[in-house]
């Protein structure tokens, strides 16, 4: 009877023989990576950076959480509510550490990681909304304020149903339909990135507009503005890190697409909309006669 080859440890295993090349069912592992073809993340996630960064993820929807009440801004939920969704994928990485060939884990992981984003950005959409109307700078924007936000959210929510239609197909064991996945998944980001391109330069013309023609209303509230800015410089990172060695190198991951995001939500903390954008009534009044707004800020 012929014996079974002895499988060295995993600190030997880089240097194992290359007749261990046969035995494919033994993947070759370097720190937390693993070569594996069954792996589709393509390393084994690390608990103790799945736990630091559930933990701040989480801190950080706690605390917005707690500012949306407390200044009543309901219209920033989607910020808030895409936290937690992030958090739970950072959560679901627990999962896939223990079971790292697993196609359900990964797509659910998966889809909890790269969609909420999309809640990030309907946020900033909703935000320049909100700030032009409370300023009575409406004019400054090229559609109407009802249309702009609307316009871009729909956009938001399209590509968002592209980006998961295409993210569910890439891990199929039908290449064909793995590879189709991939190019919708692509597809979606890349309108997504065009549409916030545009945003962005909508923001920038705004608030030279603003600096410009309205000289005696750039006051505090730039401190919201920059914050806004931050987190859009922030989610245009993200859209740099999510194919290829990015995606398959964890420090990489860390570093390049979950830092941006923290950043792009975190520096709400401080800056918080709801301290700057007073309640729906009195925005509607403002709106209503626009030649007795006198904006005031916190100091």
């Amino acid at each position: 009877m012929q014996e079974l080859p002895t499988v060295p440890s995993a600190y030997h295993i880089v240097s194992a023989p290359q007749s261990l090349q046969e035995y494919p069912c033994y993947p070759t592992v370097t720190g937390s990576s693993l070569d594996n073809s069954q792996n589709p993340l393509g390393y084994v996630p690390s608990n103790t950076l799945t736990g630091i960064a559930i933990a701040v993820v989480l801190a950080i929807a706690l605390t917005l959480s707690f500012l949306s009440l407390r200044y009543r801004t309901t219209w920033m939920l989607a910020l808030v509510i895409g936290q937690y969704c992030y958090a739970i994928g950072f959560g679901l990485r627990f999962a896939l550490h223990s079971h790292p060939d697993s196609s359900g884990i990964y797509i659910v992981e998966y889809l909890f990681i790269v969609l909420p984003p999309c809640a990030f950005i309907a946020a900033d959409y909703i935000l320049l909304g909100r700030l032009a109307a409370y300023l009575a700078c409406g004019e400054y924007v090229p559609l109407p304020l009802n249309r702009i936000t609307r316009v871009f959210v729909i956009s938001d929510i399209s590509t968002f149903l592209i980006q998961a239609a295409g993210g569910g197909s890439t891990i199929s064991h039908n290449p064909n339909v793995a590879l189709a996945g991939e190019h919708i998944f692509l597809a979606g980001l890349s309108l997504q990135l065009l549409s916030f391109l545009i945003f962005s330069v909508i923001y920038v013309r705004f608030l030279y507009k603003v600096y410009t023609l309205r000289p005696e209303i750039w006051k505090d509230w730039r401190a919201l503005a920059c914050a806004l800015a931050i987190s859009s410089i922030g989610i245009l990172v993200f859209f740099t890190g999510f194919q290829g060695f990015l995606a398959t190198t964890e420090a990489y991951f860390y570093l390049l697409d979950t830092l941006p995001l923290v950043i792009a939500s975190a520096t709400y903390i401080p800056y918080w909309p709801g301290r700057f954008i007073r309640n729906n009534a009195e925005q509607s009044t403002s709106e209503s006669n626009p030649s007795v707004i006198q904006p005031s800020f916190p100091k």
